[in-house]
């Protein structure tokens, strides 16, 4: 596990104020949040849930590796991955990402940088429930 990095992936509701206190620090006077939350519509269609599967033991080391790579390219000094699995309902969160540092740009820029390397390569597959069917979203586990 790498020291300024919290990673987890859980069934349980996600904690904001953890992921905010494990990035605080005295040090730093920039602290950017991503918070996803489950919308209501995608494509003119009414979402009803939507369910995340997720390889863990892989989906965990790819994301250490945004966590590092984050450490290693922005002047950040913490951050936080957090991604939920299992049924989530409208307005559930599924990812937390914060990010502290000195300055605000770079905590922006970082988690920024951690959305986006998460959706693209964290073996973490989304099926979009509707009123009439269900569909999986990018690819299926």
């Amino acid at each position: 596990m790498i020291q300024n990095c919290s990673i987890k992936i859980t069934a349980e509701k996600l904690n904001l104020q953890e992921c905010y206190d494990f990035v605080q620090e005295p040090a730093c006077g920039g602290i950017a949040v991503f918070i996803g939350t489950v919308r209501n519509k995608t494509q003119n269609k009414e979402v009803t849930l939507l369910d995340f599967s997720t390889y863990e033991a892989m989906a965990l080391k790819e994301m250490e590796k945004i966590g590092l790579a984050a450490l290693e390219k922005f002047s950040i000094e913490k951050i936080a991955i957090h991604h939920a699995k299992g049924e989530l309902k409208i307005g559930d969160i599924p990812v937390i990402i914060s990010v502290s540092s000195p300055h605000r740009n770079a905590s922006f820029e970082a988690c920024q940088y951690a959305i986006d390397t998460l959706k693209d390569t964290v073996p973490i597959w989304k099926k979009e429930h509707f009123s009439d069917g269900e569909v999986w979203v990018n690819s299926t586990p």
